[in-house]
């Protein structure tokens, strides 16, 4: 049985293969097409995803949408009326809940069965399908999906219920980011800058936030609508919100004030305080222990460790690509559930399930450029080993390993590394190969078996979901974020051995078998996919070593020439989604 499950047509679309009920291969559209977040039906993640899985469309028994295009019409309506008539066509095409089936048929080259799965329902299961828990409760906060924006429910061998939803306009999701939206940063990609942002401030607006919320029996709650317009016509807030909190909007790209951090850090708090509230009513209605958490609020890794260490769940699963990719998953899990192809009940430890790409060629591109290179084939020792020895004497490296990782973060299949004991690191690859904002924190992996000692974490962390303190900020200054936390990724050796031994070799040569991890990109574009953007990336950054499979190239190898020929032959400089209007429609 071949399920194919779909993300699309909103934002982020994505792709996620089932076969006989086990999750074989996923990928976001936007990693081959070079648009961040783009929405587009994912044909290339389809054909990319099914070919590694060696199956063609034809192969497809069944299609599972992650949403109700007609009950998403109702909510469409109920926003858009009575402005319709004089609404864009860029809006107007929205309208049209025929749309994902006629593109699944005509763009895909589909013609059979296609079950829509309720939005909610996409991303809970996303959650418990992927969990390896017998039971959990289960619980989603979002923006907004057909009408849901935050819902509560159970599992079990035998059942999959949500008994309980908040509906749009009432959103979690929506509150932080209109104050994103307040403080000039994009809608619906920037909410972890406010995240990164908060440490740096006190949450002296949290007593106003909270005053546009009232709490209600049941989990429910009320978002006071005055400060919000969520049209799309205007940005997310109204002036009210600025007489509120007694402040102006930030402009974007302009320079961040101590009265923003205090904005970031109150919004903060105010999450965190009301996710603990809604778990525990959900943990008291189901007396359940475990939980299961998704929705793109689940991306926020700082609330995630406040669940988890002070919530009422005592395990606690997030899903990965917990963000509107995932529910792709969450729909396929349920579809084969129901048609009797079941699902493997195995927890989720490896995202790695993009489509490998074939490597061979690349020496000979190297060879034919007349770049010099080391090739470390069938040997392992060597490669880390050389790889560990760079990173240790200060350089910054791409690496590029296998199968691509599905969901926004790189977990060292498409990372860029760095030693993090070094001081000035972080604002090197900020200013010079990010090229992103100061504040912005990196990530630490480290090995599973060893994290304890570098990091008080409460269990763990393959996919840098959860912060944790670290233990000797002074020791790792370049992944120690102002409040001395980390955003923590373990490394198992049974689930990516190559980066566990680059890891272990980088430890026996310092004494820290971490390493500072941030996404193969530059700002504004998705995580490589493919040797081309990768040597691309490498061309354009200033990284110093990439590792490329078994090779190795050095940046002071390359010809002087190059940037300036990939910056004009390669689609890198593709215009990204116009976020700075955000509309729900």
């Amino acid at each position: 049985m071949i399920v194919l499950g779909l993300s699309a047509l909103y934002h982020d679309s994505a792709c996620a293969v089932f076969r006989d009920g086990r999750l074989v291969a996923a990928a976001q559209e936007e990693r081959f097409t070079r648009r961040r977040f783009d929405p587009a039906m994912p044909v290339r993640a389809v054909r990319a995803c099914l070919r590694d899985a060696g199956l063609g469309i034809g192969d497809v028994d069944h299609v599972a949408y992650y949403e109700d295009p007609v009950g998403k019409l109702s909510r469409q309506l109920w926003m858009g009326l009575p402005a319709v008539p004089d609404a864009s066509r860029r809006t107007l095409f929205r309208l049209d809940a025929r749309r994902p089936a006629r593109q699944i048929e005509e763009l895909l080259g589909y013609p059979g069965p296609v079950t829509f799965v309720p939005h909610h329902e996409s991303h809970a299961a996303s959650a418990f399908h992927q969990s390896g828990f017998s039971d959990a409760a289960l619980f989603t906060a979002d923006a907004v999906g057909e009408w849901a924006t935050t819902s509560y429910g159970t599992g079990g061998p035998n059942r999959f219920e949500l008994f309980e939803q908040v509906d749009f306009p009432h959103s979690l999701g929506i509150l932080y980011s209109a104050v994103t939206s307040f403080l000039g940063f994009a809608v619906n990609s920037d909410e972890y800058k406010v995240m990164g942002l908060a440490p740096y401030g006190t949450p002296r607006y949290a007593d106003r936030l909270r005053g546009l919320l009232t709490d209600l029996p049941r989990g429910q709650f009320r978002l006071d609508q005055d400060c919000f317009d969520l049209s799309g016509r205007s940005p997310m807030y109204t002036a009210a919100l600025g007489e509120l909190l007694g402040a102006e909007p930030r402009e974007p790209e302009s320079a961040l004030s101590a009265a923003h951090s205090d904005l970031a850090a109150s919004v903060q708090l105010v999450l965190e305080d009301i996710l603990l509230a809604k778990l525990r009513f959900l943990h008291a209605e189901t007396g359940l222990g475990r939980l299961c958490y998704a929705g793109g609020v689940a991306l926020n890794c700082v609330a995630n460790r406040v669940i988890r260490e002070r919530g009422p769940f005592a395990e606690v699963f997030v899903q990965p690509a917990a963000g509107d990719a995932g529910a792709a998953i969450g729909a396929a899990a349920l579809v084969s559930a129901r048609l009797g192809a079941g699902v493997r009940p195995e927890r989720l430890t490896d995202v790695r399930l993009g489509p490998a790409p074939d490597l061979g060629p690349v020496a000979a591109w190297l060879a034919a450029a007349g770049v010099p290179f080391e090739a470390h084939t069938d040997d392992e020792a060597g490669l880390v080993g050389r790889a560990a020895e760079e990173l240790a004497g200060g350089a910054v490296l791409g690496w590029f390993q296998g199968r691509m990782e599905f969901g926004p973060r790189a977990l060292g299949a498409r990372s860029i590394l760095a030693d993090p004991r070094r001081g000035d690191m972080r604002d090197h690859i900020n200013a010079l190969v990010k090229k992103r904002e100061a504040f912005r924190p990196f990530a630490p992996a480290v090995v599973a078996e060893r994290a304890g000692e570098f990091f008080g974490l409460a269990g763990d962390s393959p996919f840098m979901l959860f912060t944790a303190d670290v233990r000797e900020p002074a020791a790792l200054p370049a992944v120690t974020h102002v409040d001395g936390s980390a955003r923590v990724q373990t490394v198992d050796r049974a689930v990516d051995p190559r980066f566990h031994a680059l890891l272990t070799a980088f430890g026996r040569r310092t004494g820290f078998p971490v390493l500072l991890n941030t996404s193969f990109n530059m700002r504004g574009e998705p995580i490589v996919a493919t040797p081309a953007d990768a040597l691309a990336c490498f061309v354009r950054s200033r990284l110093d070593v990439l590792v490329l499979g078994d090779l190795v190239v050095r940046a002071a190898d390359l010809p002087a020439h190059w940037a300036g020929l990939v910056d004009q032959q390669l689609p890198y400089q593709l215009p990204t989604l116009d976020r700075d209007v955000y509309s729900f429609l």
